[in-house]
């Protein structure tokens, strides 16, 4: 299983999705670009003791991404036209992508997932952190696969 984070727009963000991949013993993935430098030491800086920056997977655009193509399904975590978390059945080797803070993902990157999952919220809310619907996504899935460390 792998988190792949879309474009991601806040490095602190990233240092705590670095910190839950970490804790949780799953690899990171960025395509970029970043909304920052994405620099080593930038990325010390963002997930301090979490992750060391040089074994992040970084991806120079989502065409690179697609050409780089690995096994498992691509399980786009969205608020648009999505199963609910609580209602979706994963695969130990999905690839969970999340999109940009600012702004999801585009059409083209909807359309090449495999799968698409919504995480419930209180009516009126918009949505979660980016690193907070890491963290939750990640820990559901490594649940129903029995990979929890």
């Amino acid at each position: 299983m792998k988190i792949i984070l879309y474009q991601p727009d806040m490095a602190g963000n990233l240092g705590a999705v670095m910190r839950s991949c970490a804790c949780f013993g799953i690899e990171l993935e960025v395509i970029e670009p970043c909304g920052f430098p994405l620099t080593a030491k930038a990325l010390r800086a963002a997930a301090m003791d979490y992750g060391a920056p040089e074994t992040l997977k970084r991806h120079a655009s989502w065409e690179n991404f697609k050409d780089n193509r690995e096994s498992g399904r691509l399980v786009l975590f969205t608020t648009k036209g999505a199963s609910p978390l609580t209602q979706f059945e994963f695969r130990p080797n999905d690839r969970l992508l999340f999109g940009r803070e600012s702004a999801g993902v585009p059409e083209a990157v909807h359309s090449a997932a495999q799968a698409r999952v919504v995480i419930p919220i209180a009516k009126g809310a918009r949505s979660f952190n980016l690193a907070t619907s890491v963290a939750i996504a990640a820990f559901e899935a490594l649940r129903q696969t029995g990979k929890l460390p």
